[in-house]
């Protein structure tokens, strides 16, 4: 496509668009008629790519962005694909679901006639569902795959086509390349039409059966010590105009837990009026102050959120004094993989069975935890597609996996769904708060003790806007040649006065601390990824610092932890660590590198 001009581009477009009405065709259309190469060049081309994540962007005409042809173009090849790869996956069929973004209906339809076209079995889900129901209902109908067409926590304007395998877990290498590679071959559209989604007895309706099936699942997560009690914590929640909040009540409610939604914030709306950036992982976000807010006013002691889908979930503590904790995707990680351990712990089973899995840009705290107490820790690639996987890669061997988790807010529970679920975590978390509530203790007091027990770690994960890949291509790589010796493993030595003692490079495939192969432990990165841990041994300090590039935003992320005995020196150590990141490191100046 880099070769080709832009007026064939074009035309190719026009001949290929016969979405509904022609507005996607009219688009492009009309930015020929007034010469906006410039726009054209960016609608039409690199063409959007399909990967792990499935496709993610902007709805709007064009090679480039999420649209009707899009949509159907990437059905019709991950259905070849399927067919090809699934044993007897026209009868397994799909499963499909969406949310209530713009379009999302729509996609869902013609992503279903597009199977049906092929003779395949589609269940595809009526109305609206959270993206944990997709994956419930793919195991429980023993799918041959998944798409859930959701934005997830992106802005407004963007949407997604999420897909997952046949063991309800999302797409890994190969079959991304292979996905891919099978949509380039079957570009040209066989249906436009979604006819046959109303009228084929093909497409099945399991959506209640389902959902029963799932709360059954989220019954299971009930905790050992908990029982309702009449003196019943306030929790507030936040749905960020997603879908969460019929679905995050009923299962709070089976647990005799009642919610004060946020009502400005309750019902899903594709406008997000008040959350620009619906994200409760985002610093600074809106929706915070309006839960934060409406807690106060009715003395609730915590907000819970949940993301737009209902995958991620976050939640703040709100104390007598009138502070207020909000706990990072890290702290409740911690601090559900504690309870975890505890609980496991007193069953009486053996610690040399269960395992936790995390990934490698979270917390060590876990790790800690783990060679204290006799657990077995695991940590894998970002993303629940490597979390999911090495967690049925553990049952495999042997071991229990109750719980996983990454540090973008996303939490994984119980055996059934390997995936995170913002629900699920709502539920454990409040059953959690009602526990030790009832010892005279808070989640943010359960949290301190963890720290006296196994030290204290604090994060600091932010990220530098880029817009330019060959920028992002020129930091890596003199990240890499840092002293100019040209060895293709010259990286940096020291940041903020600490040594650099060892370095993993995900992308290269190199691991300082594994002579003589020096071959890294974790599979390669499809993107940039450099870890560095480093030591301050006079201070007793230490820091683990990932550097990444984000697969669906321009976005150079970083992941920042410092741990010690010494509160305030580590809390002092990580600004001087993130200072010299961006001045030295990133070059962000020369850049003009955008930093929150």
């Amino acid at each position: 496509m880099s070769t080709t001009s832009l007026e064939e581009l074009v035309d190719a477009w026009l001949r290929t668009d016969q979405a509904s009405l022609f507005l996607t065709r009219s688009e492009i259309q009309k930015l020929w008629e007034k010469s906006d190469t410039k726009e054209l060049e960016r609608r039409l081309r690199p063409r959007i790519e399909f990967g792990t994540a499935g496709l993610r962007g902007k709805m709007e005409a064009g090679w480039a962005r999420m649209n009707d042809l899009i949509i159907i173009q990437a059905s019709q090849g991950l259905c070849q694909y399927v067919l090809k790869e699934v044993r007897d996956a026209k009868s397994r069929g799909i499963v499909i679901g969406h949310d209530h973004r713009y379009n999302s209906e729509k996609w869902a339809q013609l992503t279903a006639a597009a199977f049906l076209e092929n003779g395949m079995k589609v269940y595809l889900f009526r109305g609206l569902v959270h993206t944990p129901l997709l994956t419930q209902n793919e195991k429980k109908l023993n799918a041959a795959c998944g798409v859930m067409i959701t934005g997830d926590h992106n802005p407004k304007d963007d949407n997604g086509y999420k897909v997952y395998w046949e063991n309800a877990v999302q797409i890994i290498a190969p079959h991304d390349k292979g996905i891919s590679s099978s949509i380039n071959a079957n570009l040209t559209p066989r249906t436009w039409s979604i006819d046959q989604v109303h009228s084929s007895t093909d497409c099945l309706d399991v959506t209640e059966q389902i959902k029963k099936a799932y709360f059954s699942e989220i019954e299971k997560l009930k905790l050992p010590q908990y029982s309702p009690s009449a003196e019943s914590l306030i929790f507030v929640n936040t749905s960020m105009h997603g879908v969460s909040h019929p679905i995050v009540t009923e299962a709070l409610n089976s647990f005799g837990v009642s919610v004060n939604p946020v009502k400005e914030q309750m019902l899903p709306d594709p406008e997000f009026p008040t959350v620009p950036f619906p994200n409760p992982e985002e610093k600074g976000i809106y929706y915070i102050d309006l839960a934060i807010a409406q807690a106060k006013k009715c003395n609730g002691n915590y907000v819970l959120a949940q993301d737009p889908d209902s995958d991620r979930f976050s939640a703040c503590e709100l104390h007598p004094t009138g502070g207020v904790t909000t706990f990072t995707g890290d702290q409740l990680g911690t601090i559900f993989a504690a309870h975890v351990f505890e609980s496991y712990r007193d069953s009486g089973k053996p610690l040399s069975k269960l395992a936790i899995v995390a990934s490698t840009v979270s917390s060590k705290m876990v790790e800690a935890m783990a060679k204290r107490e006799g657990f077995k820790f695991v940590e894998c690639l970002t993303g629940f597609k490597y979390i999911g996987n090495t967690a049925l890669d553990l049952v495999q061997k042997g071991y229990e996996v109750p719980f996983g988790y990454e540090e973008a807010i996303g939490y994984m529970f119980g055996s059934e769904i390997r995936d995170k679920d913002g629900v699920a975590a709502s539920v454990v978390f409040a059953q959690l708060a009602a526990i030790l509530h009832g010892q005279g203790k808070t989640i943010r007091s359960y949290l301190d003790d963890l720290y006296q027990r196994y030290g204290y770690f604090k994060t600091s994960n932010s990220y530098f806007m880029c817009n330019d890949p060959q920028v992002i291509d020129a930091i890596f790589a003199r990240l890499r040649n840092y002293n100019g010796k040209r060895s293709g493993a010259d990286y940096p030595k020291k940041i903020a006065g600490l040594e650099i003692i060892s370095v993993v490079d995900l992308t290269t495939g190199y691991d300082s601390a594994n002579p003589p192969t020096y071959q890294p432990s974790l599979p390669l990165s499809s993107g940039h990824m450099i870890q560095f841990r480093g030591e301050q041994k006079s201070e007793g300090t230490k820091i683990v610092l990932t550097i990444r590039t984000s697969g669906t935003e321009p976005k150079i992320k970083y992941y920042l932890e410092g741990s010690g005995k010494d509160n305030r020196v580590v809390s002092e150590l990580l600004p001087r660590v993130v200072s010299e990141l961006g001045t030295d490191w990133m070059q962000a100046s020369m850049y003009k590198l955008g930093h929150p």
